[in-house]
Parts: structure tokens; sequence; C-alpha cells
């Protein structure tokens, strides 16, 4: 990322000083953890911070991201993974606990994504709310889908009123509703835009958007994002007419004036849908791994889930111009030079 290429907002004053934002994220942090877990009946579970290479428990997000690795000397320097995301792992602990039906867990989740490129809104460093919960088969719909990410959207709106209570002068700047749109009707809807230029532009107009259907190539033979081919479904055909059964929870940011994504989420792949997308993807070499091996087979429920950023929420909702003002991570120093003349101070 070149320094020249980072958003710097005229006239930019941070709402809080490097004191206040610490207390502030803490506030955060806490109301949102405690609002989700009740609003989705999820319970806490303790998070790996590296997972054994090989196992097909890592996430590896849009399949180019390589995972920081490492031997471990006491198991004859087998090779550890530091952990991308838990979207699999986390489905492993609903089997090996036997959560019930309608129940969920989140996690606390730290990683490292040694290749991501760093800008106002992305770092190295990465900590999440991930989540699981398990479903029934007959509620892999678009109306589930839809109505989980509402939740989760009340529970921000909720924390984003916690914050101007405590906060007055930040005003809150959510829309009352999320609006929800497929990937495909926003192809139809702007064709001659680009995948960012679009998502930009129905979220500016809605203020929260739900994305919907990200992962599959498109009517122009191109895909929105990528996603990886074993945990989000992105192919199934859906009751509304398109594919897929995931998305991703964006929000207006007027700080920086863009699209920003807060959440990215789905319901999870069956065994006729992975078997799917790994063969459009080229990847079905997976199916010998331990965790696709545990899927096909049957042993894992159907489930929804999804992970929440949580310096991008305090970013959003702290309304600061840089995720390094909510978060302690490594930063280029011609980025942390450039930052601080215009009054941005990274931690």
């Amino acid at each position: 990322m070149a320094v020249n290429d980072l958003i710097f907002p005229k006239e930019y004053k941070a709402t809080l000083s490097l004191r206040e934002i610490e207390r502030a994220v803490k506030l955060i942090k806490d109301l949102f953890e405690e609002s989700l877990s009740s609003e989705l009946k999820l319970r806490r579970f303790s998070a790996p911070l590296f997972v054994m290479k090989g196992t097909g428990i890592n996430d590896d997000l849009n399949g180019s991201e390589r995972a920081v690795s490492f031997p471990v000397m006491d198991m004859d320097d087998q090779r550890a993974e530091v952990v991308h995301s838990l979207a699999k792992w986390k489905r492993m602990t609903l089997a090996d606990f036997g959560i019930e039906e309608g129940f969920g867990i989140y996690t606390d989740m730290n990683a490292i994504r040694a290749d991501e490129v760093m800008d106002n809104t992305h770092s190295i460093y990465v900590d999440q709310w991930d989540w699981e919960k398990v479903m029934s088969e007959s509620e892999r719909t678009i109306a589930f889908l839809k109505q989980t990410v509402k939740k989760i959207y009340s529970t921000v709106k909720r924390v984003e009123y916690k914050v101007y209570e405590q906060y007055p002068h930040i005003t809150p700047q959510l829309p009352e509703t999320i609006h929800f749109i497929s990937a495909e009707e926003l192809l139809e809807k702007y064709p001659d835009l680009t995948p960012k230029e679009r998502e930009n532009k129905i979220t500016k107009e809605h203020g929260a958007v739900f994305l919907m259907g990200i992962g599959g190539k498109l009517a122009n033979g191109e895909k929105h994002d990528g996603r990886a081919p074993d945990y989000d479904d992105w192919s199934t055909s859906n009751e509304e007419g398109f594919a897929g059964l995931n998305g991703d929870i964006l929000v207006w940011n007027p700080i920086l004036e863009t699209a920003y994504e807060i959440s990215s989420m789905g319901i999870r792949v069956d065994k006729k849908a992975m078997e799917h997308q790994l063969q459009v993807e080229s990847a079905e070499e997976r199916k010998d791994l331990m965790f696709h091996r545990r899927l096909l087979s049957g042993e894992f429920p159907f489930s929804i889930g999804g992970g929440i950023g949580q310096s991008r929420l305090c970013m959003f909702l702290l309304q600061t111009a840089h995720i390094g003002e909510v978060q302690a991570s490594l930063w280029p120093e011609d980025m942390r030079e450039a930052c601080q003349e215009k009054g941005i101070a990274l931690m």
C-alpha cells in the first residue's frame, strides 16, 4: 500500500484522546460481546491461536493468503499455523461439544494475516468475534439469513447508542434498518461499475447494506469478491432466485467516504454445496483433509456463522480515520509519519 493511496479526511481531528480511546474500546467490546451472545444465544468458548498445518482447519480466506507457520519442537517439528480466522474450527467445535440446535458459540479471536495490504482499514493483526450457531436443514434459506443479519445489526445499533450516551459529541450515524440486495442484483443495477464502486454506490444510498451471494461468478463471468469454497455456501440457489446463502454487512463510513465492511457471514456449506464448490474452484484434493472428510461423512451439524471485526467496529463507532488509532500493530514508518502529519496518531 502506497502512502499516497491512504485516505486523509480534510481537517481531521480525533473524537477522543488516546487515553479516552482505550476506555471507549473496552466499553464497545464488553457491550457488544454481551449483547451479541444474548441476541444469538451464543456461549463463549476459548479460541486457538494456531492449528496444525495440513488438517484443513485453517481458513484460507480468498485462497491466496499465506499462513504464518512454525515448527513445534515437542511434536517432532510438525508445523503449526497461526489462524486466519476460525470459520472451520467453530463448526468442528459445535459437533465435538454437542451444541444444541438454536444455540451456538462465539470466540474472541486474534489472528495474523501477513499478506494483508495495510491501509486505513486493514492491519496484519486481526481481532474479531468469530461465531457459529447450530441450525436446522429447513433453515438453510435467505429468510433465516436475513433474520440473523437483522439481529446482528440491531446489536450494532444498540452499542452505537451506548457510545453516544457516554460520548455525546460522537453522533450516531447508522440508519434504522439495513437494506438487503444480492450481488447479482447489484450488478444489474450498476453494470458499468467495478465491484467496489457498486458497493460504494449502494451503501452511500442506504447507509447500511447486507450484500448477498459473494464468492461465485455473476452474470458477467466475474466474481464480486473471492470466498473459500469450504465454509460459506455461495452457490446454492435460494428462494429469491439467486445463488448464495452468504454475504457482507456494509455500512457507509462518512469519515472515509466509502463502503465499510464490518462483518462477513453466511449459512455454511452442506455436503452437496461443498462438493460442488470444491469442483468449481479446482480444489477437490481438499476432500482428503481431516475437516473436509468429517464434513462429507455427515459429522457436522448444519450451521450459520461469521466474523465481526472488533477493531473495525470500534473504528467505525468512534469515527476514527485509521484502524491504527484503535489497535496496536505494525505500520510502515512512512505510513506512521504521514498519518502523524495529518493528525492521525497510530498505536
